[in-house]
């Protein structure tokens, strides 16, 4: 296992992290899975008040072992409440059994609605700091679904030191963010890259393929741990057998075959989508009908270049059924009025794609796998 500095809160934590928010069939399950990975070296552990039984299970286990081999990361969702944060890091604090948490992130700063309830003069900041001085919390990051505009103005706050952040090869809209907390020696945590990358746990033959000689898990840990701005990735095994077996992979630079494996990607959808593939530039927002069209259309990039059709269909149902953790309308809601059009730098034909992604991807309806 490797590891690397979590920037300014100067913790070295393994490049690979515990996450606990799939949902595990018994508490004896999560605790073989999280021996198993304390085996294997990794010394990081993160968890959430909105994870189900997760800091439970957690302070019964941690109880039994060597606190002090392990960091601790807990979430908890901002509010305009003081009383309540500060109630709620103390009953965080009774669940996981501890008398100090190593980590907390403010969970899910994804409005500029959760921003001013951040960091105003009233904000649940204050109650935050207030446990840093009591000696509760060493250390304060944030996580975020929100926009590049609205993580970015976070990040300038100055008020964390760490973030987690959706980052992939398939997802890289948020590169210039990357940038930005590595010039505020921020640390830098991504969430989810197996599930929330393309589930690729299971990933569909065609990708398998286009990836060989490597699986597509294996790649794109590759990818983000050749970046050396990123401190540690989040994985969630609901299974002590989901660990895999990459965890002792190198933090190196990308080899040359590396790099060709990506950039077949790259090409392959080029090929694939010609002149109808959407480039991520976000100029058509914003959109009368409030519909997502640069995520709706990724989705549509991956489903037909790399049949991600089951990773297309599990995200583009969290439509509307998510809320501020997944914003925007379905594509079905665009009533052809053509503000996009000529704000598209390649011209596409953008509520024809709309409608096209619909069809293909409209399936079921998702959630999040925990509700806070």
């Amino acid at each position: 296992m490797k590891y690397r500095r979590f920037g300014k809160t100067n913790l070295d934590l393994s490049v690979f992290s515990l996450g606990t928010m799939r949902p595990l069939r018994s508490e004896e399950g999560f605790g073989q899975v999280v021996l198993q990975a304390l085996s294997r070296g990794i010394n990081h552990i993160e968890t959430a008040k909105g994870y189900g039984k997760s800091e439970v299970y957690l302070g019964r286990f941690l109880s039994q072992i060597d606190r002090e081999s392990v960091y601790l990361t807990t979430k908890l969702p901002p509010t305009p409440d003081p009383k309540r944060m500060a109630g709620w890091i103390d009953e965080s604090l009774s669940r996981l059994r501890v008398k100090r948490i190593d980590c907390l992130a403010l969970h899910g700063i994804n409005t500029g609605e959760h921003l001013e309830w951040v960091q105003g003069e009233q904000g649940c900041m204050q109650a935050v700091q207030e446990a840093i001085a009591e000696g509760k919390l060493d250390h304060v990051g944030f996580s975020t679904h929100g926009s590049l505009e609205l993580i970015q103005a976070t990040l300038e706050t100055g008020l964390f030191e760490f973030v987690n952040l959706h980052y992939y090869w398939s997802f890289q809209r948020h590169a210039p963010l990357l940038a930005i907390a590595h010039q505020l020696d921020m640390g830098v945590f991504i969430i989810s890259p197996a599930d929330k990358g393309g589930r690729l746990y299971t990933p569909p033959t065609q990708l398998q393929d286009l990836c060989q000689p490597f699986s597509p898990l294996e790649l794109t840990y590759r990818f983000l741990l050749s970046d050396p701005r990123i401190t540690t990735l989040s994985i969630g095994p609901a299974t002590v057998d989901e660990l895999g077996p990459y965890l002792e992979m190198g933090d190196r630079p990308l080899t040359e075959t590396e790099q060709q494996v990506l950039s077949r990607l790259e090409q392959h959808m080029s090929d694939t989508l010609g002149r109808t593939q959407c480039h991520q530039c976000d100029r058509c927002l914003p959109c009368p009908e409030d519909i997502n069209i640069p995520e709706v259309l990724r989705l549509r990039n991956l489903a037909l270049a790399y049949n991600m059709v089951d990773y297309g269909q599990y995200r583009y149902g969290m439509f509307e059924n998510a809320g501020h953790w997944f914003p925007g309308n379905k594509a079905s809601r665009c009533t052809e009025c053509g503000d996009c059009l000529p704000r598209c730098p390649t011209q596409l034909n953008i509520p024809q794609l709309l409608d096209e992604t619909h069809s293909l991807l409209k399936g079921k309806q998702g959630r999040r796998l925990w509700e806070d």
